[in-house]
């Protein structure tokens, strides 16, 4: 049954998706209507529902994902063997438990979304600029990711019903008329998911997680069976240029920099746990324990597939192909389709859906917010993005740029320079006289950390001389917005620490 919380003036707050503009003459006091509702509002620490579990099938789904298993795999081709592939897997992964748990613990405190939790650093107005690059990336890789999951339905409708390949031969606006069918499918399936709230996110990520997680495990066992244990931990004819341990450490640093979206609004899903505890258990099975059994997949996978007809793969895919039994490779194509839709919901669903919200409270809940951003992501025509270099490595390579920059001046101004005290119920007001409010609503110390910070790691992207140091560019630029961030803010202030239970909402139960 859907909950209904109750707030301090006792007037009552429908669910996720329930609610309409004419519910902000029920606001708790001192909140202003252009910064609070139902979604952005903190949850109350009673009846949160996100355990550890939750957030280890989180991280099964989100690790075990197709675009991973790609860049692992061209590790191989790069010329690392497999133990050096699991030892920079291993590097990357203590880093990312690091940060994720740092990051997460202040979603557990505070209960408040990405979107307000860059109000206490960039100001209340100044929030949307994090807010809206963090949703902007995400809705373009929406729509790709959808696409490219459409790619698998495709084949497995043909191998399905033969009759349907004659719909590849006619096309619309650079997509087959089959592909308009799967890729509209699964459009609706993450619609329908996302519009009835993070709960109903949690309870799919919990059914997809050990779906994915037995799928991969069996892959690798049918390979191993099929070589008889013998793999090949190097791909032929590749050579390492200059010292190995660089090389190591590099793609350990592009690990993480593939997670510089989720760091940054980890606390969207954090702020549903039950504590800290279940944020380190979950983190710690989901992220180390994990990604190592990730790493053993890929070596297990690529090699195998090496030993038996000498193929570099390039994703799991290839192997799934070459299954000779016809009922199995359904099962393993549903299980692909069923992967990618979890991962999508995580990490470019949930974020757009806030941003949105957050842009216009008013007009714009969970729901609509999810649709709105979804409908963006169908009319961008993403398959005519996917196909477009520059659209992929200037466009979204441009605003992945600011993602480093943004997560160090976050983190620095919590951890560092607030020390964890944060006036929950004040970032929820335009009085001049929040803390939050800064200069018309703007941090301009948090916008001269983030101007040389995200210029650099621009640079970093784009100049071909500094190629040789880009793979570590997201470290380099979240440290530089963190050091000059804390550099530039002052020193020894004191600061509010005041939970939200008081204009909370209550979380959504099972």
């Amino acid at each position: 049954m859907r909950d209904i919380a109750i707030n301090p003036g006792e007037q009552f707050a429908s669910p996720h998706g329930a609610q309409t503009p004419k519910r902000d003459q029920a606001l708790p006091s001192g909140v202003s209507p252009a910064l609070y509702n139902h979604d952005l509002a903190p949850t109350a620490k009673k009846g949160r529902s996100w355990g550890a579990y939750s957030l280890f099938t989180l991280w099964v789904n989100d690790v075990h994902n197709l675009g991973n298993y790609s860049f692992a795999i061209g590790l191989f081709t790069l010329g690392l063997g497999g133990w050096q592939i699991l030892t920079a897997l291993l590097l990357g992964a203590a880093f990312l438990f690091i940060l994720l748990t740092l990051s997460g613990f202040m979603g557990t405190k505070t209960g408040i979304p990405f979107p307000v939790m860059s109000r206490i650093s960039f100001g209340t107005r100044g929030a949307q600029i994090p807010a809206l690059i963090r949703g902007g990336v995400a809705i373009a890789w929406f729509g790709i990711q959808t696409y490219l999951a459409s790619k698998v339905l495709d084949v497995l409708l043909i191998m399905l019903f033969p009759g349907l390949e004659s719909l590849t031969q006619q096309g619309l606006l650079g997509l087959p008329l089959l592909g308009w069918i799967s890729f509209s499918i699964l459009w609706a399936v993450q619609v329908v998911i996302a519009c009835w709230g993070m709960e109903s996110i949690r309870k799919y990520e919990a059914f997809a997680g050990p779906v994915i997680f037995m799928t991969f495990i069996a892959l690798a066992g049918w390979i191993l069976y099929t070589t008889g244990g013998k793999l090949h931990w190097s791909a032929p004819f590749a050579t390492v240029n200059g010292p190995v341990w660089v090389h190591v450490l590099g793609a350990a640093s592009l690990w993480v920099a593939l997670y510089g979206t989720f760091v940054l609004n980890f606390c969207d899903f954090t702020r549903g746990t039950t504590s800290r505890k279940a944020v380190v258990k979950g983190n710690f099975w989901g992220i180390p324990i994990n990604m190592m059994i990730f790493g053993m997949i890929v070596v297990i996978l690529t090699g195998g597939q090496l030993s038996i007809d000498g193929t570099l793969i390039n994703n799991p895919i290839d192997v799934v192909q070459k299954i000779p039994n016809k009922p199995l490779l359904v099962m393993a194509s549903f299980s692909l389709l069923i992967l990618t839709i979890a991962v999508n919901l995580m990490a470019n669903f949930v974020a757009p859906a806030l941003a949105l919200t957050n842009l216009a409270p008013k007009l714009l809940n969970f729901r609509r917010a999810a649709l709105l951003s979804a409908v963006l992501g169908f009319v961008i025509l993403p398959w005519n993005l996917y196909s477009s270099p520059v659209v992929i490595v200037y466009f979204l390579g441009g605003l992945g740029s600011f993602l480093g920059p943004l997560f160090g001046i976050v983190m620095a101004d919590y951890w560092l320079i607030r020390k964890q005290c944060v006036d929950v119920p004040a970032l929820y007001t335009q009085d001049i006289s929040s803390p939050y409010h800064y200069r018309n609503g703007f941090n301009p110390r948090a916008i001269q950390a983030l101007i040389p910070a995200s210029v650099i790691s621009l640079a970093f992207a784009f100049v071909p001389a500094l190629e040789s140091v880009s793979a570590f560019s997201w470290f380099i630029a979240a440290g530089l917005g963190a050091v000059i961030y804390w550099a530039i803010s002052p020193k020894g202030m004191h600061y509010v620490d005041q939970d939200g239970e008081a204009i909370a909402v209550a979380a959504a139960k099972h």
